[in-house]
């Protein structure tokens, strides 16, 4: 019963003040991953390419109602494996664009898009480029992980008229109870100063029990859950979702 009550606050999201949406990145690898399909449906699932479980993870949460999006890799300072699907700054236009197709096309369901990683590539200009020409081509819109500071991909996405949010709060870069209570607090205050909040978090165990445990406090705190692309500027629409206004 309380889970019904809590989707049914989640979803009637006009009467709130403010709006989150919660995004699970890293998902395809671990048989763990699954556990995501516990969450709500208002919690927005990103799926990484090419991987053992992605399809299967994305056609069961479309199917529960969730929002799916496509969690590109894209090439880290670092020099960190990315994996399949990577993408980087040494490859041709043509491979770069034929990789990011075969990306997209390995996620069902996916009507958004944003970066794994990619503090480097997210920096750079014509790679941008060739990554919102692609989104724009595909009607997917994208979020910018804000992996650095210095990205470019939010003003290139804008530049081109690909429909864009930002991450606003990584929830779980430290994984205790009170490093996840201290940055969901944070979440919640935000919502005072601006009505939508972009969150990021990851499939951690600890992650999705303790959203389990506390996504009721949102509802409480006069703030609706809903999936990004209900924050998405009034007018935008999708063919791989049909319900992109604002309400």
């Amino acid at each position: 019963m309380r889970y019904l009550l809590l989707c049914f606050l989640l979803f009637s999201s006009s009467s709130f003040a403010a709006r989150i949406a919660i995004i699970i990145d890293d998902i395809g690898y671990r048989q763990s991953d699954k556990a995501v399909l516990a969450l709500p449906p208002s919690v927005t699932l990103s799926v990484l390419p090419l991987t053992p479980l992605g399809k299967a993870v994305a056609t069961k949460a479309h199917q529960q109602g969730s929002e799916i999006l496509v969690h590109l890799p894209m090439q880290a300072l670092n020099g960190k494996t990315i994996g399949p699907g990577a993408l980087t700054n040494a490859m041709s236009e043509q491979d770069f664009k034929l990789q990011l197709e075969q990306a997209i096309d390995s996620v069902p369901f996916a009507s958004g898009a944003n970066n794994h990683m990619g503090s480097l590539l997210t920096q750079l200009d014509k790679p941008m480029h060739w990554v919102m020409d692609t989104l724009l081509q595909r009607d997917i819109y994208f979020i910018d992980s804000v992996t650095t500071k210095f990205t470019q991909a939010g003003a290139v996405a804008e530049s081109v008229g690909v429909p864009l949010l930002k991450r606003t709060i990584f929830l779980d870069n430290d994984k205790t109870d009170a490093g996840l209570e201290l940055q969901f607090q944070k979440a919640i205050a935000l919502t005072k100063t601006q009505t939508d909040v972009v969150v990021i978090a990851h499939p951690y165990p600890e992650t999705l029990t303790f959203l389990n445990n506390n996504l009721h406090r949102l509802a409480q705190a006069n703030i609706a859950l809903v999936p990004p692309s209900k924050l998405l500027p009034i007018g935008i629409t999708s063919k791989n979702n049909t319900a992109l206004l604002q309400d």
